[in-house]
C-alpha cells in the first residue's frame, strides 16, 4: 500500500533504471541523450515531496509497504522524512549535473558509463527512502557496484589500486553493518514487536542499555568509513584523484552524505544513551579530522586531492555538529550536508574543467587562467568561497549554525571547530592565487578557451542555488524543523545536565521522537 495511493518512490527508483534500458537499446551515439532524460525525470520526481510537505509536518510520507520475506519479517517499506526530504532532490540534481559533464568526455565503453551512473543513481534513492533494514543494505550494497565501475574502468592511470581499496573499505564497513542489522532482528524478537528488519518497528521498543553500546559501534563503525571520519578516510583521497570528473562529483556530493544520513536515521534513534556516552570520542575524531584534513589539503600540489581533503575536513564537522545534539548543531549538520554537495561538486567539475585544457592538476603547473577566461575564473571564485563560508553564500549557514552548537556545547569545542574557516581560507585562497592569477607554468602554455553554453549552463545551475541558500536560509531551516525535533528530543536527557536550563528547554519540544516519527507512517 501507499500513503498516498501512487508508489512514487517507487518510480522515482525505476526511472533511472528505465534509462538502463533506454541506453542499452540505443546507439552509443544517443546514450548521453538517453541519461539526461532519465536523470532529468528523475529529478523532477524528487522535488514532489518536498513540494508537498509542509514546514511543520513529521513523521514518515509517501510511504509503501509491501511484504517481500514475511518470514523473516523482510518487506519492501519506503518512505521520506524531514531528514531525506532535501536529500533526494539533491541526488536527482546532481545526477543530472553528472551526466552533463560527461556529455564530450566519455568516447570508450559509452553504454556501460551511462549505465553505470543511472544504476547508481537508483541505489542512492533507495538508501535515501528504504525503511526496512534488508532493502537498506541492498541499497547499500548495490552503490559500491556502479561506482567501483566508474572508479576501475573510466579513471585516470591508477585506477584499479584506488577502486579495489574503494570497495574493501567499503565493503568491510558493511559487513559490520549486515552483522548489526541482524542482532537488532533479533533483539526485536526479544525485547520488542517480533522478529523484523522494519525500521519503524524498531523505533517502538527500547534498546536495552546493556546492548546499545556494542550495536552502535557496530553501526557507527560502517558509517563512519563512509563519511570518512579519520582514521578511516584513505580511501578517499585515491578514489577522487582517480575518479572521473562526474564520479567525484557524485562521490563527494551523495555518497558521503550517506554516512551522516545512517548515523541519523539508526544511531541516533535507536541508540540514545550510547551516543551520549560516545560523544567525547566522536568529537574528537571529528575535530581531528577538521585539523588533518585541511593541514592536508594545504600541502596537497594536485588539485583532486586538495578538494578530496577539504571534503575530510568539512565532513569531519558535520559530524562534529550533529553530535552536539542542539537543534542548531542537528540543522548546520544537515544543511551543510547539501551545501557541501553543491560547493564540492563544483570544485570538482572545475578542476576536470581544467585537466580537460590544460592536461594537468598541479599547482605548480598552473597559473593565469583568468586572463583568457573570465567566466571560468567567475564560477571559480565562487564556488571557492561558497567552500571557504563566506557570507551570502550557503556554506556560511550551515558553518554558523555549527559553530554556534559547538560553543554553545563546549567553548573549546567551537574554538577548535572554528579552525576549519581559518584554514580552509588559508589553503582556498592560495589555490585560487595560483590557478587563475599567477603566471602560467602549465607545458602547454596559451591562452585557455573559455566556458561555452553547456559548461556555463552546468555551473550556473550550481552556483544559483548558493546563493539562494545563503540569502534565504530559512527556506532549508524551516522544512527540517520536524526532523531536527525528532532527532533532538533522545538527548534531552544528557542535555539537561549538561547544557544552560534554557538550552534544555529549547530542545524539549514536542513529545517524543517515536510519536513524531511514526506520525506519518
Amino acid at each position: 500500500m501507499t500513503a498516498h495511493g501512487f508508489p512514487l518512490l517507487s518510480l522515482t527508483i525505476l526511472l533511472p533504471l528505465a534509462g538502463c534500458a533506454a541506453v542499452l537499446l540505443g546507439s552509443p551515439r544517443r546514450a548521453p541523450h538517453a541519461a539526461l532524460a532519465a536523470t532529468a525525470a528523475t529529478f523532477l520526481l524528487t522535488l514532489v515531496p518536498l513540494h508537498a510537505s509542509g514546514s511543520g509536518d513529521g513523521g514518515f510520507r509517501f510511504v509503501e509497504h509491501h511484504p517481500w520475506v514475511e518470514s523473516l519479517g523482510i518487506s519492501y517499506h519506503l518512505g521520506v522524512d524531514g531528514l531525506s526530504l532535501f536529500l533526494l532532490p539533491l541526488t536527482g540534481f546532481l545526477s543530472v549535473m553528472a551526466v552533463l559533464v560527461s556529455w564530450n568526455t566519455v568516447r570508450e565503453r559509452v553504454k556501460g558509463y551511462f549505465v553505470s551512473f543511472l544504476v547508481l543513481e537508483a541505489a542512492m534513492i533507495g538508501v535515501f527512502t528504504a525503511l526496512d533494514a534488508v532493502l537498506f543494505y541492498v541499497f547499500w550494497e548495490a552503490m559500491l557496484i556502479p561506482m567501483f565501475l566508474i572508479i576501475g574502468v573510466w579513471g585516470s592511470e591508477n585506477r584499479r589500486y584506488a577502486a579495489v581499496k574503494f570497495i574493501l573499505y567499503t565493503v568491510a564497513g558493511s559487513l559490520l553493518l549486515l552483522v548489526g542489522f541482524i542482532l537488532m532482528a533479533f533483539l526485536s524478537a526479544s525485547h520488542g514487536p517480533g522478529f523484523t528488519f522494519d525500521l519503524t518497528r524498531w523505533l517502538l521498543f527500547s534498546v536495552p542499555e546493556s546492548r546499545q553500546n556494542w550495536l552502535f559501534l557496530l553501526f557507527f563503525a560502517a558509517f563512519a568509513v563512509k563519511v570518512p571520519l579519520v582514521p578511516f578516510h584513505t580511501w578517499l583521497p585515491d578514489a577522487h584523484v582517480e575518479a572521473p570528473a562526474a564520479g567525484s562529483v557524485l562521490l563527494a556530493g551523495v555518497l558521503l552524505k550517506m554516512g551522516v544520513y545512517g548515523i541519523l536515521r539508526f544511531c541516533f534513534p535507536l541508540f540514545p544513551s550510547a551516543v551520549s556516552a560516545f560523544t567525547p570520542a566522536v568529537m574528537v575524531l571529528g575535530v581531528v579530522g577538521i585539523v588533518y584534513g585541511a593541514l592536508l589539503a594545504f600541502t596537497q600540489e594536485d588539485l583532486k586531492k586538495l578538494v578530496a581533503y577539504s571534503s575530510v575536513s568539512h565532513m569531519g564537522l558535520i559530524v562534529v555538529g550533529i553530535f552536539c545534539m542542539s537543534p542548531a548543531g542537528l540543522k548546520g549538520g544537515i544543511v551543510q550536508m547539501l551545501n557541501h554537495g553543491l560547493s564540492t561538486g563544483a570544485l570538482f567539475i572545475l578542476v576536470g574543467a581544467i585537466y580537460e585544457r590544460k592536461k594537468t592538476r598541479k599547482l605548480a603547473e598552473l597559473g593565469g587562467i583568468a586572463g583568457s577566461a573570465p567566466v571560468f575564473a567567475v564560477f571559480f571564485v565562487i564556488a571557492m568561497l561558497s567552500s571557504a563560508g563566506i557570507p551570502g553564500l550557503n556554506g556560511f549557514v550551515g558553518e554558523f549554525l555549527i559553530l554556534l552548537a559547538g560553543f554553545q556545547f563546549r567553548w573549546w569545542l567551537g574554538a577548535l571547530a572554528a579552525t576549519t574557516l581559518v584554514l580552509g581560507a588559508v589553503y582556498l585562497l592560495r589555490m585560487t592565487q595560483r590557478v587563475l592569477f599567477e603566471k602560467d607554468r602549465s607545458p602547454e602554455r596559451g591562452p585557455v578557451y573559455d566556458f561555452r553554453f553547456r559548461e556555463r549552463f552546468v555551473m550556473t545551475a550550481m552556483v544559483l542555488p548558493m546563493a539562494v541558500i545563503g540569502l534565504f536560509p530559512s527556506i532549508l531551516t524551516d522544512r527540517l524543523e520536524p526532523a531536527v525535533r525528532d532527532l533532538a528530543v533522545p538527548a534531552v536527557s544528557r542535555w539537561a545536565v549538561e547544557a544552560p536550563p534554557a538550552a534544555a528547554e529549547h530542545i524539549q519540544i514536542g513529545g517524543t521522537a517515536r510519536e513524531h516519527r511514526l506520525a506519518g507512517s
